[in-house]
């Protein structure tokens, strides 16, 4: 194992809906870590090579498309940015067609190898968190602490539900859950790097918790992990 020099990695993995980014993004601020979307950097591919026309489907065009990916994620206090090829598209990658299609995109090869190593190597040094799907699995199997988040599909939905529906996106309750285990079944089923809990993980089910009790729990871990190994903060 390559000796961290900012901390420990703490992967978080699990379904769609769980409340991954946002836990990530929380835990990271009490630990005094930084966060590392994944999600919104395949998210932010798929919404490039929709917008280019590109049919994944063609190995070749999209290999020489992905070699010229470049996203990145920036912070201003609370607020993520996700820049990709140069623009802003924070907005524009939380939509639920995106949401489908990045899982479709996220499970080819050329889309995975262009965004792996940025990932591992924005992470190495440690004093990191992480969350996706295979983050525990492939991105980082010698991540120190890792989690595997979940909760029902209908609890996920309703939460995807309220939250496009604040934001204007004419949703149905019925229809967001139907999308969530649809989700689901891609991203278990995929061949490359499908969803996968790492038998080393330690399972929440968010379903009844609130975000501060899912902290709560995780942080707990944390500082077990640290006290009981002597690892640097």
């Amino acid at each position: 194992m390559k000796k961290r020099t900012d901390g420990i990695i703490i992967a978080i993995d699990g379904p769609s809906g769980a409340g991954k980014s946002t836990v990530a993004r929380l835990l990271a601020d009490r630990l005094g870590y930084r966060q590392i979307d994944t999600g919104a950097m395949y998210r932010a591919a798929a919404l490039l090579i929709d917008r280019a026309e590109i049919d994944p489907d063609d190995t070749s065009a999209l290999e020489y498309f992905c070699r010229q990916l470049d996203i990145k994620l920036e912070y201003d206090d609370a607020r993520q940015t996700v820049i990709a090829n140069g623009s802003d598209v924070t907005n524009q990658i939380r939509t639920p067609e995106m949401s489908l299609l990045t899982s479709r995109i996220s499970s080819l090869k050329p889309v995975r190898n262009a965004l792996l190593k940025a990932q591992r190597l924005m992470g190495e040094s440690g004093g990191v968190v992480l969350e996706g799907r295979d983050i525990g699995t492939v991105v980082f199997p010698d991540a120190e602490l890792k989690f595997y988040l979940s909760a029902s599909p209908e609890e996920r939905g309703r939460r995807r539900c309220e939250e496009l529906t604040a934001k204007g996106e004419p949703v149905t309750l019925e229809q967001t859950i139907s999308d969530v285990i649809k989700r689901d079944r891609q991203d278990s089923e995929r061949d490359i790097a499908p969803l996968c809990q790492a038998e080393d993980a330690i399972v929440i089910d968010s379903s009844r918790l609130t975000v501060e009790q899912v902290l709560d729990k995780m942080e707990q871990v944390y500082r077990e992990k640290i006290n009981s190994t002597g690892m640097a903060l």
